[in-house]
């Protein structure tokens, strides 16, 4: 895969997730996930999240979504960051979260709300810029 599928993913990781994050995750590589750092930049963040069939906020309701699903609230909290920066309100994330409590379960989408609440707070339909 060439240099740009990378620094295509690297921009929208950043976009996404936030500079600190990234910078974070690429300050952290080691020997051991380094190999899985670039499979992700590449893979997940240039390739599916860069194509153009679905916009970012939609990809990262599908991801919220699926994060609550799977249990992983870890993950859940960083993206419900991106989901904010991808132009998702807080009104539409709670609809994804009440939905969530039909199809995953009410402890899932209880627990995801903890997660939101922690994320967001109770703050009107406007998330601060990292």
């Amino acid at each position: 895969m060439s240099d740009q599928v990378w620094e295509r993913g690297m921009e929208v990781r950043r976009a996404v997730l936030g500079d600190a994050h990234v910078a974070r995750a690429q300050a952290d590589r080691t020997g051991l996930t380094a190999d899985f750092q670039d499979f992700l930049t590449r893979y997940a963040w240039g390739e599916v999240w860069s194509r153009p069939a679905l916009d970012r906020a939609t990809r990262s309701c599908i991801t919220v979504a699926m994060l609550v699903a799977l249990g992983r609230y870890e993950e859940l909290a960083l993206h419900l960051g991106g989901a904010l920066r991808n132009g998702v309100s807080v009104e539409q994330l709670k609809e994804v979260l009440l939905q969530t409590a039909v199809y995953c379960g009410i402890p899932a989408a209880n627990a995801a709300f903890r997660v939101a609440a922690q994320v967001i707070g109770d703050q009107p339909d406007t998330y601060p810029a990292e």
